[in-house]
């Protein structure tokens, strides 16, 4: 049967609707048909479809969708509940009442207010009930709950440090009794096992049934056993771990074991002089199997990379960074590559070329001095005896004719032999060659 799961004012128990019809998205606000009227509600799930063996007959519809008009009226009843609130507390204190308002609750007619409160004893409020039905002009209910009932409707955080579990999830309170803090070895001090309600913890309930089962399978604190090295009584039980603390009587020493490496002798220790009976039956344990350890999707990525890097990975950088002058800085003692063997001579021939034509050298000299003109000669010929002087002792090895050979021939010889040498004959010169 198709059903829509609706919450009042967001908590307390969900109960199941009629959709009538109509299509309901969960978080939606609907006015549905109750026993008390109309009221406003919360969808915490739409459109579903549940076996019958579920449904509490009868099962109500759902009127419409809250519209505009529903949220408004929701608004005024809201404000009506803190105003009502405050008059209560004071009517309370005027009749002297032993009561603590816990909440109050307003109709979606506005036919009736509900106040809910808590007290130690029956209280004779007749008197108060006549009081605020003169105020509000309306019908007065008061209703008694627990604290339990009070801490579910209020919430909080509890001491785990969620918030509680009635206020949050719970439709019903099931018992809880301290029996169940003793099998789960918990601390029998009623403030570490008691709610912020004063009443046992509702969450002691959830794990018991797990503790059943392990109760089963190991000894009971005190009970004489028998182990694989002797007897004893058992001192100290984790159910958890499945292992006891066991204190020999061979030798006084205390030792741990496997619940499954003892076993309790029935009817206790014997008396002295019958025989110990033999009641432990060693099981051979299996080894496990060697399994192949899988993956762990949720293992955390390593931080810092391995410094497994081979030298090798450097010749794999871009050309850029190879041809770099840092990369040459860097790698002392390193042979350069092909390209830079091919590339770096003709540079320093460029380079050299540049200062050869002598259109650039008169070009470069008239934009740094300027000379005049009649002294533009003069600082050409001191750089050219500059140049030629070092130069000398190498014109054997480079150049054939030799120039101490041609200086007989004149100065026409020494004009031809060389296009560079333009400069005046010293007077010492000239009168050898005459």
């Amino acid at each position: 049967m198709i059903v829509v799961s609706i919450k009042f004012k967001g908590r307390g128990k969900t109960y199941f609707f009629d959709p009538n019809g109509l299509t309901v998205a969960e978080g939606q606000q609907v006015v549905v048909e109750t026993s008390k009227g109309l009221e406003l509600a919360t969808c915490v799930q739409g459109n579903h479809e549940i076996t019958d063996e579920r449904i509490v007959p009868p099962l109500r519809p759902v009127a419409r969708i809250a519209t505009a008009d529903d949220l408004r009226i929701a608004e005024l009843c809201k404000t009506r509940e803190k105003e009502a609130f405050v008059i209560a507390e004071q009517k309370i204190a005027e009749h002297g009442l032993d009561m603590k308002l816990v909440d109050v609750e307003c109709n979606f007619e506005g036919s009736k207010i509900l106040f809910f409160f808590t007290s130690d004893g029956r209280v004779d409020f007749r008197e108060l009930v006549k009081d605020l039905a003169g105020v509000f002009r309306t019908r007065i209910e008061l209703r008694q709950i627990g604290v339990r009932d009070e801490a579910k409707m209020l919430g909080g955080l509890g001491i785990c440090g969620l918030p509680f579990c009635c206020h949050r999830f719970m439709d019903e309170f099931q018992p809880v009794s301290t029996k169940m803090a003793k099998t789960q070895s918990l601390s029998l001090n009623p403030a570490k096992i008691s709610g912020s309600c004063g009443r046992l913890m509702c969450c002691l309930r959830y794990e018991q049934e797990a503790y059943e089962e392990l109760v089963k399978s190991v000894p009971k604190n005190g009970a004489f056993v028998e182990t694989p090295v002797g007897y004893g009584n058992v001192t100290q039980v984790n159910l958890l771990r499945q292992t006891v603390k066991v204190k020999l009587d061979s030798d006084e020493s205390t030792r741990s074991f496997e619940a499954d490496e003892v076993a309790a002798v029935p009817g206790g220790r014997p008396r002295p002089g019958e025989p110990l009976p033999h009641v432990l039956k060693l099981v051979p344990k299996r080894k496990p199997e060697p399994k192949e350890e899988a993956e762990d999707k949720w293992a955390m990525p390593p931080i810092f990379a391995e410094d497994t890097a081979a030298p090798a990975a450097e010749p794999e950088a871009p050309a850029e960074e190879k041809r770099g002058g840092g990369r040459r800085r860097r790698g002392r003692g390193k042979k350069p590559g092909p390209e830079l063997e091919k590339k770096e001579p003709p540079k320093e021939k460029e380079a050299r070329t540049v200062s050869a034509p002598s259109g650039e050298k008169k070009s470069g000299s008239r934009r740094r001095r300027k000379p005049s003109d009649g002294h533009a000669a003069a600082p050409k010929q001191d750089k050219q005896d500059k140049q030629d002087k070092p130069q000398k002792p190498q014109k054997p090895a480079v150049q054939k004719p030799k120039p101490k050979q041609d200086a007989p021939a004149g100065d026409g010889a020494k004009k031809s032999s060389s296009h560079r040498r333009r400069r005046p004959k010293s007077p010492g010169q000239g009168g050898g060659a005459q």
